[in-house]
């Protein structure tokens, strides 16, 4: 087993095979088998968060020994790991250079954050009619909690909260099919709201506030319209920020 730290974060990788079960704990374990997350997995898991979150920025070089020694682990499972990062678009593999995280264009940003907001919208609208009292609750502690770290200045964990706040709308929206298609591109989404997180503050979860006070009084039209003005504000302000670092 290897354990990694890694700033505001701990991974622990397994060797396939490298550990036994007696009979009796196989026994005891029985229909709750949990398999080893193979290297190349966590590998992959771990430089995604590292991206997702702007640890690794867009366009900085990837050096798979110095990924390797970080993560506590030998350049394979890094080396397949960036490969499969290539191939769904967040890193870049040039040839002769080597690999680099991806930089978003402006038009990514816009059709992704375009995306999201068709399904949020939809999502907040359904959310006003199937919510339960469980879950507006939840919503409400989600927004006391972004209100905090984003007064502690917790840039992360503001993103994090944030994340989770869209999600559980979505949850509360009854549609199984929207959660699936809004977790697809969650990530990507955390990716472009991190740099404007700060920019974005307070207003944001007073956006939120609005947003869940309208869902609470079963409002579709309020819900979706506040919602589809939200994303929009995300997307406008992304581009903002993207144009003035050039």
């Amino acid at each position: 087993m290897y354990t990694v730290y890694i700033p505001s974060m701990k991974v622990q990788f397994f060797e396939t095979g490298s550990s036994h079960m007696s009979t009796r704990g196989l026994k005891t374990a029985a229909g709750q088998i949990q398999r080893p997350v193979p290297l190349r997995e966590a590998a992959y898991e771990a430089i995604l968060d590292l991206i997702t979150t702007r640890t690794l920025s867009p366009g900085l070089h990837l050096v798979e020994t110095e990924l390797a020694e970080q993560l506590g682990v030998s350049r394979q499972p890094v080396r397949e790991a960036i490969q499969r990062l290539s191939n769904e678009g967040w890193v870049e593999l040039r040839p002769g250079y080597g690999a680099f995280v991806h930089t978003p264009t402006e038009t990514e940003a816009d059709q992704l954050l375009a995306v999201r907001s068709l399904l949020e919208t939809e999502s907040a609208r359904l959310a006003a009619e199937n919510a339960t009292p469980e879950q507006i609750d939840h919503l409400r502690e989600l927004i006391d909690s972004g209100r905090s770290e984003t007064t502690s200045g917790n840039t992360e964990a503001v993103v994090r909260v944030n994340s989770e706040f869209h999600r559980s709308i979505t949850v509360a929206s009854g549609n199984k099919v929207l959660t699936e298609l809004a977790a697809q591109v969650d990530r990507r989404v955390r990716w472009y709201y991190t740099p404007v997180a700060r920019i974005r503050g307070s207003a944001s979860w007073d956006e939120h506030e609005q947003l869940l006070d309208a869902v609470e009084a079963r409002d579709p039209g309020r819900a979706g319209t506040l919602m589809s003005e939200h994303t929009e504000r995300t997307r406008l302000t992304y581009n903002e920020h993207a144009q003035e670092e050039g």
